[in-house]
């Protein structure tokens, strides 16, 4: 019952801290932007990769009228669960075109490409439709051609036609952030981004956390040589610089998001491990773990069932900031071109791709990404504080 009082004495505690509280309503926000990414995003294209050069640079609320032309395949089936996971596959050609140019001619549909001056261009009726166009015939006034069943299939031109008419076929689409300098939704990006630099940062910490705890825990409770050879590893890896050795990995092991994840939790078990061992060696001695000893139960039990399940408090505060650390060390390799390689949405990739603009006129587009990174940082950290000062034995002692 007490144990179950003093955590709620402490969630009170840290939701009195504004702060805390603050940057913990900005990461349950990201964590569901992050799971959600693709469904709030504009662009639901795998990696938000949707490609409209016509549109590069344009400024933040620029809207533009889209016409869709079926690609000539079908793409597979996809459930809204992996659609969720993955974006879905396109199947049309979104170009952009000059409103009110739009207009029906025979058997085509002719229209003004966006940012083009007295340059018509067409595309057949039956593209905006369906995308078995290669095998269509013309027979009279209506089309016949073979749907994906093998059946033919007939359709008048006169219905077409009337379809065309009582169909909203233009595509309006806002870029709330801008498009880069390949047309791409910047806002879309930010948003997928955020499941990149959380997956990097969480794995991370599970892979360091894990490590650390043995690590750590082997050395603070039996000591010795067990406990020399464990500050030996943690000084020599300490001594490396963490973007150094995560370069090496990443040099060693070859680019990927798997890698990245394994390199970067490789450099960060070494903080859990040193806090994990000062509270092990403070604990080992305490009468509760003589009491476990006296009974006869073995190292690993006292370790993993009574030790380590009492410094929760400060381990999860170095988990916390090691995410943050996570989030900024993944987007500087991507920054430099170590890290998530293009076209996935990495918010060190987009401001390796738009940092040159920022004192072009445009510096949203580099200061968008830059803030996302700067915002999650500065939560994990407030929220690594926040759960700092809840846990803080003093405080407990202060409020009796």
């Amino acid at each position: 019952m007490s144990s179950v009082n003093t955590k709620g004495k402490a969630w009170l505690r840290f939701r009195r801290n504004k702060p805390a509280f603050a940057g913990l309503c900005f990461i349950v926000l990201a964590i569901l932007i992050a799971i959600f990414g693709y469904l709030p995003a504009p662009d639901d294209a795998p990696d938000a990769n949707t490609q409209i050069t016509e549109l590069a640079l344009q400024e933040p609320g620029f809207r533009a009228d889209l016409l869709p032309v079926y690609l000539a395949r079908e793409p597979e089936y996809a459930g809204w669960f992996s659609q969720m996971l993955f974006g879905k596959e396109p199947a049309v050609r979104l170009i952009p075109i000059q409103p009110g140019s739009l207009q029906v001619r025979t058997d085509s549909v002719y229209f003004q490409r966006f940012g083009t001056t007295n340059k018509v261009e067409a595309v057949h009726l039956v593209s905006l439709f369906s995308s078995l166009r290669d095998s269509i015939q013309k027979t009279g006034d209506a089309f016949v051609f073979f749907n994906a069943s093998g059946q033919p299939k007939r359709l008048e031109r006169t219905d077409l036609v009337e379809q065309f008419q009582h169909t909203t076929l233009i595509e309006q689409r806002t870029f709330w952030l801008g498009a880069d300098k390949y047309g791409r939704c910047i806002l879309s990006r930010l948003l997928l981004g955020f499941r990149i630099s959380l997956l990097v940062g969480g794995i991370a910490v599970v892979i360091s956390l894990t490590i650390g705890l043995v690590i750590g825990a082997l050395g603070g409770y039996f000591g010795g040589r067990v406990d020399d050879a464990v500050m030996l590893l943690v000084n020599t890896v300490w001594s490396v610089p963490t973007l150094l050795l995560v370069f090496a990995i990443v040099l060693a092991l070859g680019r990927g998001i798997g890698i990245i994840f394994l390199a970067v939790g490789l450099t960060m078990w070494v903080d859990v491990a040193r806090v994990v061992r000062g509270q092990v060696l403070a604990l080992r001695d305490l009468p509760f773990v003589e009491a476990a000893q006296s009974m006869g139960f073995g190292s690993g039990r006292i370790i993993f069932r009574h030790i380590l399940p009492n410094l929760m408090g400060p381990v999860l505060v170095v988990a916390a900031g090691n995410f943050a650390t996570a989030v900024l060390v993944e987007s500087g390799l991507s920054y430099l071109g170590f890290g998530v390689q293009p076209p996935a949405p990495s918010w060190g990739t987009m401001l390796n791709e738009n940092y040159g603009y920022a004192l072009g006129g445009k510096p949203l587009l580099a200061i968008a990404p830059a803030l996302a990174i700067a915002c999650t940082v500065l939560a994990f950290n407030l929220v690594g504080n926040g759960l700092r000062d809840a846990m803080d034995v003093r405080e407990v002692r202060s409020e009796k």
